[in-house]
């Protein structure tokens, strides 16, 4: 690889990259780094929006993932992602479903998956892009879905591997969500259709979220936001055109991104304002 800046990120899903770092990501498109997506299931269990495409769902035809990957192939398009990839290939690995789901134990299930196999096949990715930073989630997977889990133990233990060789990354950083930008979107969401956190008075009081003074990195991509925007209108099967996310003209709360120094030297106080911050 060329470029100076090399940054891989590790998702679950068709739609996670966009929700929680498609203004990251589409920053260091726009900026020139060599960005690398990595997505480790098709999707499956998803909920479907479009009832014309009901029947599509995991219990009637199984066929949602094959649209979820052309929805996927839309949003990365949108971001200005190219360097775009399944883990395994599309359809190697099953979406596991929500923790508990009987879906959990499919054979295919990325839940079931043998860590040190998937762990390869991500690592055969870094020894291509030699990224500098890595992003993924937390041990939680932020929110306990087990693909989210998953994800974080297969790119954590690829890591550990591509440093043994040699090349890993220098930093790794976890998604997070900062109670402060939190409380802006309850506030922002509250009273809008399909809000799944009505009710909800503070960021305290949401299952996942982190003080502020816990995050390490503030990703301001209110340049980015409109193209955030629209890889998540591309997902119409999973965000409905009345959700916040693309109905609302409030940018700011959408475009804060924020991320969590798990691996590497951290040289700054506060928040800073780039992953590759020397």
């Amino acid at each position: 690889m060329t470029a100076e800046r090399r940054l891989m990120m590790v998702h679950a899903h068709p739609d996670d990259e966009s929700s929680s770092t498609g203004a990251t990501l589409a920053r260091y498109v726009a900026e020139g780094a060599q960005v690398t997506l990595v997505t480790c299931t098709l999707g499956e269990e998803g909920e479907i929006h479009v009832p014309a495409l009901a029947q599509l769902a995991a219990g009637q035809a199984d066929q949602l993932g094959g649209v979820r990957l052309g929805e996927w192939e839309r949003a990365c398009a949108e971001l200005g992602l190219t360097d775009r990839r399944f883990l395994g290939g599309a359809g190697h690995y099953r979406d596991s479903g929500m923790m508990g789901e009987e879906s959990n134990k499919h054979p295919r299930a990325f839940w079931q998956a043998d860590l040190e196999e998937a762990a390869q096949l991500c690592l055969e990715v870094m020894r291509e892009v030699r990224p500098q930073v890595l992003v993924t989630y937390d041990d939680n997977g932020l929110y306990g879905h087990p693909d989210h889990i998953q994800a974080h133990r297969v790119a954590m233990r690829a890591a550990e591997l591509a440093g043994e060789e040699g090349f890993g990354p220098e930093r790794i950083y976890w998604t997070a969500m900062s109670h402060s930008y939190l409380q802006r979107t309850l506030e922002e969401f509250r009273g809008s259709p399909g809000n799944a956190f009505e009710g909800i008075e503070r960021a305290e009081d949401l299952p996942f979220g982190l003080p502020d003074d816990k995050i390490d990195v503030h990703i301001a991509g209110t340049t980015y936001v409109a193209r955030k925007r629209a890889a998540l209108a591309a997902y119409p099967t999973q965000i409905p055109p009345n959700s916040p996310f693309v109905a609302s003209e409030a940018g700011d709360w959408l475009a804060a991104e924020h991320f969590v120094l798990a691996h590497g030297a951290k040289t700054w106080d506060g928040w800073a304002d780039d992953l590759f911050r020397s």
